[in-house]
């Protein structure tokens, strides 16, 4: 089965599990010669990679000929199959499951075709193509209309592009439990910043303060734009000289957004760590 399974090592388990989960899931099946729940599985799990024809690949590892990955990824009896996606491990069980419990494991695993479709719009997203992409989200909504993912794709999309009456309508027909979840609360953050400078040009704001300096509000509204469009660092410089040049402009407008620039980053992004130093020194 040279196109749907394949005996990996530790030579080529970077390659053919790693890498490769990054464009399908993979599973890695630890087995070994003298395991006999070992000769139930994996016929099982080979005939399964076939019929899936290549919605997963099936890795089979044979512990004994490679101890370093079963001591790495902490095989202390088999078998044992661990689910691959995007170089990290998202699922796993052990033992000879039985082919309808094995089915619901690969059902949790292997996208839908709505989701397959999303998969394949932010691929096309990450090449250029956001017209493609749109497209492929709406024949994915199609499919899975109860796909909160989809909309979401779609709304950092159209945010991207400027059209931001779009992503507010997307982004608005979310389920309430996902837009409590982190990338919702995200794409809301920086739509409320697009939002903020609706109808500006960054080039004429741009030409604004460079004939003005002190023109605050110009300052104001080129960071909400840039941090609209994720420019975090240059919106943050912009609201800091703000902060410098007039702490009261607009009830503390550029002290209030700066945090809000924070919350959207997390308190472990390196740019918050550097601006908060900034930001202390010039309160002080």
């Amino acid at each position: 089965m040279p196109d749907f399974a394949a005996d990996i090592n530790e030579t080529n388990f970077q390659q053919e599990v790693i890498d490769r989960s990054f464009r399908m899931p993979v599973l890695v099946d630890f087995w070994a010669t003298w395991c006999g729940p070992c000769k139930v599985l994996k016929p099982l799990l080979e005939r399964l990679a076939r019929e899936y024809q290549g919605k997963f690949f099936l890795a089979l590892v044979e512990t004994e000929a490679n101890q370093q990955l079963a001591m790495d990824y902490g095989i202390r009896g088999v078998p044992a199959v661990k689910a691959f996606v995007n170089g990290e491990i998202v699922d796993e069980f052990s033992g000879a499951l039985p082919e309808g419990q094995v089915r619901e494991f690969l059902a949790r695993l292997i996208p839908s075709p709505g989701e397959a479709l999303r998969l394949e719009a932010e691929e096309l997203y990450r090449q250029g193509d956001s017209a493609q992409a749109l497209k492929r989200l709406a024949e994915a909504s199609a499919l899975d209309a109860a796909n909160d993912k989809i909309r979401i794709s779609a709304a950092a999309i159209m945010l991207d592009g400027g059209d931001i009456a779009a992503a507010r309508s997307m982004l608005d027909s979310l389920a309430p439990a996902t837009r409590g979840e982190d990338q919702a609360i995200a794409l809301l953050a920086r739509l409320a910043f697009a939002e903020k400078g609706a109808g500006n040009d960054p080039a004429a704001l741009e030409q604004k303060i460079a004939s003005d300096e002190n023109d605050l509000a110009a300052r104001l509204e080129l960071a909400n734009l840039l941090a609209a469009r994720q420019q975090y660092e240059s919106a943050l410089a912009q609201l800091l000289e703000i902060i410098r040049r007039d702490r009261g402009f607009g009830d503390d407008a550029g002290r209030k957004t700066m945090l809000s620039v924070f919350a959207l980053l997390g308190a472990q992004d390196p740019l918050v760590s550097k601006y908060r130093r900034l930001l202390a020194s010039a309160l002080h």
